[in-house]
């Protein structure tokens, strides 16, 4: 039985708009909107959108990351864990008969950058400013969602092994802090959980190399930031190097 064109239209316009105030408002869910609609493209009967044999070449993996930032300002402490998360859609052409081939994808990031800071941000510039020791805090953290088209030469044995090294590019999605802890603004004895969302100066942009270990389904992943997460001259020059996990099950 096939689709009505008319409530197929309409089905993808409610979705999109949908999507598009996701992730506006909540990046995390974004990316279990972004994994969920792959999963459940329907592949079957009259209505299939994609034939087997293509659908052999789309790949969908989700994943967990660390970030370990470098340039942090000598004052500010960054925890050890940045956990991440990620999810990614890939369409692989083989060469050939050959264990080789190259990728290209779509996929989102979240990145966390936890510290003892809070970010003041003014037209000119950005800083990270010290959360005075005599104020006890749970959270304070940095939050930039990704949207990102990854490419990828990846090697493909007949055990199943792989090994990937490509190049990453990204536009960051409205970015924002979260705070949870003591009253550092008005200095009341309230506990503070809020969430600010006027983060300036942040370069939209980032890229740089990354690379891919795997073995079936598992694969550790790296990637190495050339961009700094602030534009030049407007705020501390940091960028991640990024190490995690990525399942890859279809």
């Amino acid at each position: 039985m096939g689709i009505n064109n008319g409530s197929e239209k309409k089905a993808l316009i409610l979705w999109y708009k949908s999507m598009h105030m996701t992730l506006q408002r909540n990046s995390l869910l974004a990316l279990l909107i972004l994994t969920a609609t792959v999963l459940v493209i329907p592949v079957t009967g009259n209505s299939q959108i994609i034939n087997e044999k293509t659908k052999k070449k789309i790949h969908v993996g989700i994943g967990m990351f660390t970030d370990i930032y470098m340039g942090i300002p000598k004052n500010i402490k960054t925890r050890t864990i940045n956990q991440g998360f990620q999810a990614v859609i890939a369409y692989k052409v083989p060469f050939g008969k050959s264990n080789f081939g190259f990728g290209v994808g779509l996929g989102m990031s979240i990145h966390n950058m936890f510290g003892n800071f809070t970010v003041k941000s003014y037209t000119d510039s950005t800083n990270l400013v010290k959360i005075p020791d005599s104020i006890s805090h749970k959270r304070s953290k940095l939050v930039m969602p990704y949207l990102e088209i990854p490419i990828e030469f990846a090697y493909v044995n007949k055990a199943k092994f792989c090994l990937g090294l490509g190049f990453k590019v990204g536009y960051m999605l409205p970015a924002h802090t979260k705070y949870v802890g003591d009253d550092y603004i008005y200095n009341t004895n309230d506990q503070l959980r809020v969430k600010f969302r006027n983060v300036l100066n942040l370069d939209r942009f980032e890229y740089g190399p990354q690379l891919r270990i795997g073995y079936k389904w598992f694969n550790l992943v790296g990637y190495y930031q050339l961009s700094s997460i602030f534009q030049q001259g407007k705020g501390p020059d940091i960028y991640p190097i990024t190490v995690g996990f990525m399942l890859r099950p279809f």
